[in-house]
């Protein structure tokens, strides 16, 4: 049972506000409650204080500076992975601070913690050749491998997160002029995904191999009892990929992850012709801010911009046809 204010306070955060007013996801839900146990174990370490007894003026600023000092050098975490726990306890004090506003003081020296700066990676995608193999990999002759490589197909076309994809029910495949498939993606956000018609033959063969309501799972896990989890589909794809390698040495040398599928289905979009916001449309993203991330990844883009420019040294000049015929094409 509740005691403390604290206490008291975020159990209504997230009861009330989490899953009440935001109607967040149940793996926000998880990674907002992983981060507060992780914060009260820690506590309890160092002053043998019961989390339930904890007030607010045990939880300020320094020792959630230190909680995630912790993180990064008791536990090993990363950047990322710190300002995603700083995140969740921001959102925590934005809500006390409306509840409770003679904490005033401690809250907003808690909010004022900064997130880190981190170096961003380039993102790993996959070739034309590299997605070839990878999705000749599972074996077809099984129920399993047409099931893997129906997952694989759908996940390298729709650039879905593999959470959504773990998420889907056959009832949110639908098969007419228009195939495409629903999903529910960050914020609770529905969108839906065309589908290419090799992608639509591929699931409505899968579908039809095992009887199923609109509401069953359409990957089941290896029992038929339930949907993949996410670190099933992660152990797939990187067991695939290394199977794939046999045959396509540079996935040898990549960490093949859902992700990475994820960011393929994006860098097709782009190397295609898609412009930025259609690609943030298709993906999810709340910003085009994330997808900027594929335009500074694509060598090849970069490679044309530098083909269009003049050379050191040269006037610019308009370009002028040196025979009759290509003058005659170029008119075309």
């Amino acid at each position: 049972m509740s005691t403390s204010t604290l206490a008291r306070t975020l159990e209504a955060f997230f009861k009330e506000r989490l899953m009440g007013q935001r109607h967040v996801s149940p793996h926000t839900v998880d990674a907002y409650r992983d981060t507060f146990k992780l914060l009260f174990v820690f506590v309890q370490d160092r002053s043998a204080k019961a989390p339930s007894s904890l007030g607010f003026e045990d939880i300020d600023a320094a020792l959630v500076g230190s909680f995630l000092h912790h993180l990064e050098v008791d536990r090993g975490n990363g950047p990322r992975t710190r300002n995603v726990r700083l995140a969740a306890i921001h959102s925590f004090f934005r809500f006390a601070s409306l509840q409770h506003p003679e904490h005033a003081q401690s809250i907003q020296r808690v909010l004022a913690i900064p997130t880190k700066r981190f170096e961003r990676a380039l993102v790993s995608f996959l070739s034309d050749d590299e997605v070839t193999a990878l999705l000749a990999a599972p074996d077809q002759t099984q129920f399993i491998g047409r099931r893997d490589h129906a997952l694989l197909l759908l996940a390298l076309q729709s650039g879905m997160r593999v959470s959504e994809l773990v998420g889907l029910r056959r009832g949110d495949v639908v098969f007419d002029v228009r195939s495409h498939v629903r999903c529910m993606g960050k914020g609770r956000k529905e969108r839906t995904t065309p589908l290419t018609k090799k992608t639509a033959s591929v699931l409505k063969r899968l579908m039809a191999e095992h009887d199923g309501t609109p509401n069953s799972p359409l990957f089941a896990n290896t029992h038929g009892s339930g949907s993949l989890s996410r670190s099933a589909v992660s152990k797939l794809v990187a067991r695939h990929a290394r199977t794939a390698g046999e045959c396509c040495a540079s996935l040898g040398q990549k960490d093949v992850t859902p992700h990475v599928l994820r960011h393929t289905a994006a860098m097709r979009l782009l190397q295609s012709g898609s412009d930025i916001a259609s690609i943030a449309l298709w993906l999810g993203h709340e910003s085009i801010e994330t997808t900027q991330i594929y335009v500074h990844a694509d060598l090849a883009l970069k490679e044309q911009a530098l083909d269009r420019t003049t050379p050191i040294g040269k006037a610019r000049g308009r370009y002028r046809p040196s025979d009759s015929l290509l003058a005659m094409l170029d008119a075309l």
